[in-house]
């Protein structure tokens, strides 16, 4: 077919398979086309088939021959169109395609129906399933031959009710012989519960499926007349007995009898979850279904059917000893390859079954765990293992299922009953269709095996009917080929290497498996055109059936095509008591055989059921009716496109198009080609016509070739109805755009003419309204200028003279409210006062009061700190057994001292409570005066309302005058909102009395809280008494303990003071403050109090510091290391930053701590500058600062006695400090400090911060002079080294007194000792003066006093004594600048 813009086309479509598009653009050799969503899709032009444009515009074709283009899309949307009406039936040829309505249709079924169809030419009246019925009737009365009515499709398609309906209409047509109460459509279908129930199941797709197939035979007599009817079943799926898969279940009849309950109970039945063949699948129910009621209908079947109440009892006997025989396990034997029973319960069971089978049970275990071989010396008695004991368990269920379910339908035959005679029949197939599910086992093999040969019989069928239809008309057809699927037919069913013949041979094996089985398939069937092997499994299969590829998974081929019929199983139930059991399993006949096995292979036996099936079909004359389910959801009036489409295909719908598309699809009557074509050759429609003859001619001047002229029907090729179509477009197109030309034109001059005289006469009348609009305006106007003015003025009159009563009533009742708002302000603000003085009463005095707590838990806690502090100094100081009475004197007094203090906070905590009660009753007569100003309160309020009285008569007497009573009702309104505020003033006093009330409740636990605190604190006093006197006992223990402590505590220094001998800056420092010397640091740092002693324990106050504190602290460290940091310099000869330090101490009580890391931080933030800055700027600043800082400490902190041992060991290490210090000119008038200078009680880390400070000072003087003796001692080498060589005296032995600053002279070094650097300028001065070591002036030019060569000396001596003075002044002036001299 050829495309162009515009045409209507199908494309592919994921989701829904189909969806219409139209061509809009071709690019290459691709077409580009918009779907009805709007969505552009490209796709080639032989992938979208063409669609009939006029389809849209009816509910679709009753046969699908009738089509323009017979294709799958087309195919397709014809069932959705007419589905959507509820025209569920639909032709394709003689096939009937029913669409599932799921809702009942029942005036589609009634006799009236019937009636209709009854004689009716086939594909006169619409598609029906009675069309096809009747059909099946009039062939069989006028040919004589039998029938065949083959109903198929997928579970839940209405298979089964389609055959109820094929049967009630041949009952209708065909009557029943005289005599017979029932028809045989109601003894078929009486009998249709009780085969469900033992051969429907519920599978993945359907919740009634049936597992087997169905023929019903129904029999005729030689006048049309039902005689008989005959019911035969196929291939019952036997593994579903002994295993099922979730969430599939197993037939009906075990879940109806286990929900059955007294039965249940007398065969020891109950959840269907006890039982192995049931609970291998999680689904015990079905929705909307009761196995209870199933049961009873069930139960009523077999009465209908005609079976004797004692068989039902057999029946169901035999099934509940099934489901006690599936829980029988085994476990392995004593000797090789043996099983006996696992457990008690398998006992049980296995009783429970031999009771029910009314068998010896221990003949039934034998015959589980044993097996019997016949040889010429005898029989010999095998041992089973557990794996084949559980297959002969399950081999054993499921032939006793398959005998009943044969029971069955022979009895259902019987009850039914069949005429032997009968010639002609019509047969009813109701059998399962093509399965393909994801896990493809054994039963969906031999269910597409039987698909494949009723296709192949199909497709016989259809092509016949082609052939058929062709020589009706006399065309020529013999070149029309016919689609076989032969092929797959001989792979499955072929000897000797099919699929089947192939899979008996692997059974036939006992240690086969499906792995071989698999490898030899493909050994054999390599090259096999259908046959593929699955990518991700070496054992799963792939076969090309005509539906489509579907996978098999072999795991379970090799035991589900296994059914060994044993002969000891026979000969044991053959023997049963029970006359139904053993009437299932007749006495065999003796066999020669030398194993009790008999293998039977089902699919072999499938085979044979088939090829039977076929003869039947083949010797009648086949219908056929294809069921569609339309969704999985079972909904009405909804259309699944891809499912539907898959069903299409499996039951060979399209295999059908296909046919007819390979001859000639397209067919039509020679009066509609001529109606609908006859415009493409207009000429030739003039006057009378032949119609085959005008066709003929239109063909051929449209050039199409291969078509046929049948008797009345003209035959097309696939695409040639497409080509007409489009020349009919064509045609169509170019005479619609000429009259669509012609008649614009005539419409647009039609609207201009008379729009033109509308447009005359409008104007006309506009003008003329225009005109007097403004006449009328005009007049209007002059008459509004008087009316305006005058009333202007009086609306003007009116107005002020409102305004003017309105502001003089209006000043008066603003000057009343104002003054009452004031008194009533005065009045709140004296309550509001008074509240308020007592409020912050109460709540100074409970702060107070929570404080007192506070302050007395901190001093206990205080106090016995400082006691362990005193034990501890009590230790070191323990020499003697005279210190020892001193402590215990000591200990005394302090007990004395806190007995008094106990009585002391007794006492405060009398007079507390005698304060709470006096501030309570207070509150109470601050409450009774509230009462007495909210009874005040209220008696204004009565008198403002007699007032209200008194104004309200006032206001009656002057009703008289307009104006006087308009103000009193002002007056009115004010009142009663002066009323209201009153009224919310006096409920806000009541709330305030309540939250008095509250707060006095507060104050009376509080009360109590403090008492509770009292009694902790007299508690803790006493504990504390008890440690005392624990601790007097010790101390007599720990006597040589404290004596070596106190050795060590007060080893003095080692520093030896002799003058002339300078110690290093390590040997300095080995005091008790100094470090170890694993402990020291290089450069300038110095001990730290952390460094020194243990951490002090975190006491109760410090651990509940709050977060702010922490903050607080933390900014302070902060603050002290920017003041270090910086250069701050000095003010008024004073150091800044010594004095900001001191003072901050001193503000945050630094001194009075007994744990505080901040002199820590101080002493680590000056050895930091040391580190970091100049040398010769750091050094002098920070000795002024710090020895400025440590006479501040040594002027103003006191000691309390208990440190006095460590302050004394510290003064020997402070030689240097009082030689700064004394060198200073009064060193507390320098910094600005006089006498009068308060003291402060130093705790212990301010003691040891001074030590540390003072360790600080003469690390700094030491670093400077060890600066200038490594400056000067060279100077001063070189130097005595010439006088020397000169045999001069040595400077030093003139300098050599007390207060010189040389002291000594060995060899070529200087040692310097601790110098007065005030007088060290001059005594230089002095000395070079004395002995005239500086150069002398020469007198005049002729005398020389020396030799060139002794000038020499004179000139390097000048110089480097000129370098000595030079940097003793730099080091002067910076001593200056420091103010450490003057």
């Amino acid at each position: 077919m050829s495309l162009r813009k515009g045409s209507k086309v199908w494309v592919e479509d994921r989701d829904l398979a189909w969806v219409a598009a139209e061509v809009v653009d071709f690019v290459g050799k691709q077409v580009q086309v918009i779907t009805a969503s709007g969505k552009k899709v490209r796709a080639s032009a032989e992938k979208v088939p063409p669609r009939d444009p006029d389809a849209e515009d009816h509910g679709g074709v009753d046969d699908m021959t009738k089509l323009t283009y017979l294709n799958e899309p087309g195919v397709l949307y014809n069932l959705e169109r007419r589905y959507a009406l509820n025209d569920i039936y639909t032709y394709t040829g003689s096939i009937l395609i029913a669409v599932n309505p799921f809702t009942k249709l029942p005036h589609l079924y009634n006799v009236h129906m019937m009636e209709q169809y009854k004689g009716a030419q086939f594909g006169v009246l619409s598609p029906h399933v009675f069309a096809v019925a009747d059909a099946s009737y009039r062939a069989m009365m006028n040919e004589g031959r039998s029938q065949s009515i083959l109903v198929s499709g997928e579970s839940g398609a209405g298979k089964t009710e389609t055959t109820k309906l094929i049967m009630q209409y041949l009952t209708y047509v065909g009557g029943r012989a005289a005599g017979d109460d029932r028809t045989v459509e109601q003894q078929v279908l009486e009998s249709n519960p009780l085969l469900e129930a033992f051969g429907n199941a519920k599978t993945v797709r359907n919740d009634n499926s049936s597992r087997f197939g169905k023929f019903v035979e129904i029999q005729f007599d030689a006048n049309g007349r039902i005689s008989g009817a005959a019911i035969r079943t196929y291939l019952l799926e036997r593994s579903r007995v002994v295993q099922i898969t979730d969430p599939e279940r197993n037939y009906h009849c075990f879940y109806q009898l286990c929900a059955s309950g007294r039965d249940a109970e007398k065969y020891k039945l109950g959840n269907p979850d006890n039982f192995h063949y049931l609970n291998q699948s999680k689904s015990y129910e079905l929705e909307g279904v009761s196995n209870a009621e199933e049961y009873l209908k069930t139960r009523r079947a077999m009465d209908i059917v005609g079976i004797s109440h004692d068989d039902q009892e057999a029946i169901f006997r035999t099934l509940a000893a099934i489901l006690h025989l599936g829980n029988v396990e085994f476990s392995p034997g004593k000797e090789h390859d043996s099983s006996v029973l696992k457990s008690q319960k398998s006992t049980f069971h296995i009783q429970m079954a031999a009771d029910l089978f009314m068998c010896d049970v221990d003949l039934l275990r034998a015959t589980l765990c044993t097996r019997t071989i016949q040889t010429r010396e005898g029989d010999i008695i095998k041992a089973l293992d557990c794996n084949a004991a559980v297959s002969s368990r399950d081999a054993l269920a499921k032939t006793v299922y398959a005998k009943l379910f044969d029971w069955l339908v022979e009895k259902v035959n019987r009850s039914v009953g069949q005429d032997l005679n009968s010639r002609v029949q019509i047969g009813v197939l109701d059998i399962y269709g093509f399965e393909c599910f994801k896990q493809n086992s054994f039963e969906q093999f031999c269910i597409n095996f039987a698909n494949e040969k009723l296709q192949q019989h199909f497709n016989e069928h259809v092509f016949k009917m082609e052939q058929e239809e062709y020589s009706k008309e006399e065309i020529n057809w013999s070149y029309i080929e016919f689609i076989d699927n032969q092929d797959v037919l001989d792979l499955i069913e072929k000897k000797p290497i099919g699929i089947i013949a192939l899979l008996d041979e692997a059974c036939m094996f006992p240690k086969s498996t499906h792995k071989t089985f698999s490898t030899k398939l493909f050994q054999n069937l390599r090259t096999h055109l259908r046959l593929e092997k699955a990518k991700f499994s070496e054992t799963d299969f792939t076969i090309s059936h005509y539906a489509g590829k579907v996978t098999y998974q072999t795991d379970t081929f090799l035991d589900k095509n296994r059914d060994y019929v044993v002969v000891e199983h026979c000969n044991l139930l053959s023997s049963s008591k029970c006359p139904f059991v053993a009437g299932l399993f007749p006495s065999m006949p003796e066999e020669s055989s030398r194993s009790s096995y008999k293998f039977s292979s089902v699919a072999s036996r499938f085979k044979q059921q088939l090829q039977a099936l076929m003869e039947t079909l083949n010797s009648t004359e086949p219908h056929y009716i294809r069921c569609v389910k339309p969704n999985s959801l079972n909904r009405p009036q909804k259309f699944e496109n891809q499912s539907i489409l898959h069903q299409l295909r499996c039951g060979g719908v399209l295999e059908a198009v296909r046919i007819s598309l390979a001859g000639y699809p397209t067919r039509r009557n020679y009066s509609e080609f001529v109606d609908r074509f006859g415009l493409l050759v207009p000429e030739l429609m003039d006057g009378s016509f032949d119609e085959r003859t005008t066709t003929e001619k239109i063909l051929q001047k449209l050039k199409l070739e291969n078509f046929q002229l049948g008797k009345t029907k003209v035959f097309l090729r696939a695409g040639q109805i497409g080509v007409l179509d489009s020349k009919r477009a064509e045609v169509l197109d170019s005479a619609a755009k000429r009259i669509q030309g012609r008649f614009r034109t005539f419409i647009a001059r039609k609207d201009f003419v008379l729009i033109r005289a509308a447009a005359f006469a409008l104007q006309a009348y506009c003008r003329g309204c225009h005109a007097r609009n403004i006449y009328v305006a005009k007049r209007e106007a002059a008459a509004a200028l008087i009316l305006q003015k005058y009333v202007r003025r009086w609306l003007l009159r009116n107005v002020y003279m409102q305004l003017y009563s309105a502001s003089v009533l209006l000043q008066s009742c603003i000057r009343g409210f104002s003054n009452r708002q004031r008194f009533l302000h005065q009045k709140k603000h004296r309550a509001a006062t008074l509240i308020q003085a007592h409020w912050r009463m109460c709540k100074v005095r409970s702060i107070y009061r929570n404080r007192q707590t506070s302050i007395i838990a901190i001093q206990c806690r205080w106090r016995q700190k400082l006691a362990k502090r005193e034990l501890r100094r009590l230790r070191q100081e323990a020499n003697e057994a005279g210190f020892l009475r001193l402590a215990k004197n000591k200990l005394e007094k302090q007990l004395e001292d806190l007995t008094w203090r106990l009585q002391l906070e007794k006492k405060l905590r009398v007079s507390n409570e005698e304060a709470k009660s006096m501030e309570i009753s207070k509150l109470k007569k601050a409450l009774e005066t509230l009462n007495l100003e909210l009874d005040a309160a209220k008696l204004v309020t009565v008198n403002e309302c007699n007032k209200n009285a008194v104004l309200q008569n006032q206001l009656d007497l002057s009703c008289k005058e307009k104006s006087a009573l308009q103000r009193e009702l002002i007056g009115m309104a004010e009142l009663r909102k002066e009323n209201a505020f009153l009224k919310n003033s006096l409920e806000s006093l009541e709330k305030k009395n309540s939250e008095l009330a509250l707060e006095l409740v507060k104050s009376q636990k509080d009360r109590n809280d403090t008492l509770e605190k009292l009694q902790e604190v007299e508690r803790k006093c006493f504990q504390f008494q008890q440690n005392l006197q624990s601790l007097e006992e010790k101390l007599s223990s720990l006597e040589d303990e404290n004596h070596v402590l106190r050795q060590k505590a007060l080893t003095p220094s080692p520093k030896s003071n002799r003058p002339g001998f300078v110690k290093s800056f390590s040997e300095k420092y080995t005091g008790p403050l100094a470090l170890t010397q694993s402990d020291r640091k290089p450069g300038f740092e110095s001990p730290t109090p952390t460094k020194l002693i243990a951490p002090v324990s975190i006491t109760l106050s410090e651990s509940r510091r709050s977060k702010f504190a922490i903050e607080r602290h933390q900014e302070n460290h902060e603050f002290l290391s920017s003041c270090i940091q910086a250069d701050l310099g000095f003010k008024e000869g004073k150091p800044v930053a010594a004095c900001i330090i001191y003072k901050c101490l001193l503000h945050w009580r630094a001194f009075e701590s007994d744990r505080t890391a901040i002199f820590d931080h101080i002493i680590e933030g000056i050895n930091e500058v040391l580190k970091v800055g100049d040398e010769n700027i750091a050094l002098p600043y920070w000795l002024s600062n710090a020895s400025a800082l440590l006479c501040l400490l040594q002027r103003n902190l006191r000691s309390n006695g208990f440190l006095t041992t460590i302050s004394q060991r510290s003064a020997g290490s402070s030689g240097v400090t009082a030689r700064v210090a004394q060198s200073l000119k009064s060193p507390f008038k320098y910094i600005g400090f006089d006498d009068s200078m308060s003291h402060v009680e130093a705790r212990y880390p301010a003691i040891l911060f001074k030590q540390q400070l003072t360790a600080c000072v003469e690390k700094i003087f030491g670093l400077i002079r060890d600066n200038l003796k490594k400056e000067i001692s060279p100077l001063l080498g070189s130097c005595i080294q010439d006088y020397k060589c000169c045999g001069e005296q040595h400077p030093c032995h003139i300098l050599d007194s007390d207060d010189s600053p040389l002291k000594q002279c060995h060899g070529d070094t200087i040692y310097l000792e601790s110098v007065d650097y005030n007088c060290l300028e001059t005594m230089v001065d002095n000395c070079l003066s004395r002995h005239e070591w500086a150069p002398k002036p020469v007198r005049h030019a002729g005398k020389l006093a020396r030799s060139p060569g002794g000038g020499l000396p004179q000139q390097s001596q000048s110089s480097q004594w000129d370098s000595i003075i030079k940097f003793l002044d730099s080091l002067m002036d910076r001593l200056r600048g420091n103010h450490m001299i003057e």
